[in-house]
């Protein structure tokens, strides 16, 4: 019987299967806490104009508001596929270059479409930038799992 490392004795700790020593999913996982952290801290930023603007639901007529709303929105819309794609790529195989690569662009693209999304100027480059390579991430991670199926 192993020995728990949790103090309550109705509660074990997780168990993992180990693949050549190593937890499923861990690179997938960097890039799942890079996002995480994105969605925190861009939640908090409409949770402050909300606080601003004594506004419930919506964004009303304020556009800060309006624009964090999406600018969380979007990325919650998008990194959640992205990180399901990624992830099923890790389980069938990808190699961890692959993955880390599509992993960095996917965390810069989210990035740089946060930044770049704009009201008054929807064709900033970050904007563009940050969405043909979140695409890009879609795409070569679905092009994966069909390829890797043959």
């Amino acid at each position: 019987m192993t020995e728990s490392i949790c103090r309550f004795p109705f509660v074990s700790a997780p168990q993992y299967q180990k693949s050549e020593g190593t937890m499923p999913f861990q690179v997938t996982s960097i890039y799942a806490a890079m996002i995480v952290l994105g969605v925190l801290i861009l939640s908090n930023v409409v949770s402050a104009n909300r606080g601003r603007t004594g506004t419930s639901i919506y964004h009303g007529e304020d556009q800060r508001l309006g624009l964090a709303v999406r600018r969380h929105g979007n990325l919650v819309e998008n990194a959640a596929l992205a990180m399901l794609m990624l992830a099923l790529c890790e389980a069938r195989g990808l190699p961890g270059w692959g993955l880390h690569t599509l992993g960095l662009i996917l965390v810069a693209s989210r990035i740089a479409h946060a930044i770049g999304l704009d009201a008054d100027n929807p064709m900033k480059p970050l904007r563009i930038a940050g969405g043909a390579g979140t695409q890009l991430v879609l795409l070569a991670t679905a092009g994966y799992l069909l390829w890797s199926q043959f």
